[in-house]
């Protein structure tokens, strides 16, 4: 059985349309019709994304990504929208969003790209908890606390922290998070890595200048070594 997914759009043809295809393909499918009612399932129920219309009728779809990722909801979020410009989409992904679709699109796609969303989940959020000095990283509950007290991480540094924390040890390449984190082509120049790494040290490290953590593979990325004192 495959992931479960939940529709967020006041449209009952598309809902009835896209649920009834992504049933066909196995996905188990929650749907809303408005932002209200999706909160309520998205904060209550565990899902594999969520496919959000941008214009819901009681609030902004837009406004609703945005509390999701406050609210520490990290689950994958694909936006649906009739609106193209590339400005339009930027403001969706920095407001939290992981994927972008405009209407009309094909339903292939649209599977594809969950699909796409699912494995990036599955790399980056594993079964574990992990304690090393004060810090702890629950990865099922999406929490990293440090003496019992949350450390608000956003949705991308708590994916990022968790694929470097599962990899202990070992030297990830900025390409390789960027494809596994950020669904990013491997053929990407970006320093979206490195800001985001530097984020996690401010938040994480007792000395980000220093970091005992999360260090740079000189040349390669980025790796995450427990501390000795642990």
């Amino acid at each position: 059985m495959k992931e479960n997914i939940l529709l967020i759009d006041d449209d009952p043809v598309l809902r009835s349309a896209l649920s009834g295809r992504l049933n066909r393909e196995g996905f188990v499918v929650e749907t809303a019709e408005t932002a209200a009612a999706g909160l309520e399932k998205a904060t209550s129920l565990p899902f594999g994304v969520i496919i959000l219309d941008i214009m819901p009728a009681d609030r902004s779809g837009l406004d609703l990504c945005y509390h999701f990722r406050q609210v520490g909801i990290v689950t994958p979020i694909l936006v649906l929208s009739e609106r193209r410009q590339t400005t339009d989409k930027v403001v969706a992904l920095k407001l939290g969003a992981d994927d972008y679709v405009t209407k009309p699109f094909k339903p292939a796609e649209l599977i594809a790209r969950l699909e796409v969303l699912l494995r990036r989940q599955c790399s980056c959020f594993g079964r574990g908890v992990h304690q090393f000095d004060s810090i702890r990283v629950n990865i099922p509950r999406a929490e990293v606390t440090r003496d019992g007290k949350l450390i608000d991480l956003s949705a991308r540094e708590f994916q990022l922290l968790c694929y470097l924390v599962e990899r202990e040890g070992s030297s990830v390449p900025r390409t390789e998070l960027l494809t596994a984190v950020w669904g990013y082509d491997r053929d990407a120049v970006t320093r979206t890595v490195d800001v985001h790494v530097a984020s996690l040290r401010n938040k994480l490290e007792n000395n980000p200048d220093h970091p005992k953590m999360i260090l740079t593979a000189s040349g390669i990325g980025y790796k995450f070594v427990r501390p000795k004192s642990a």
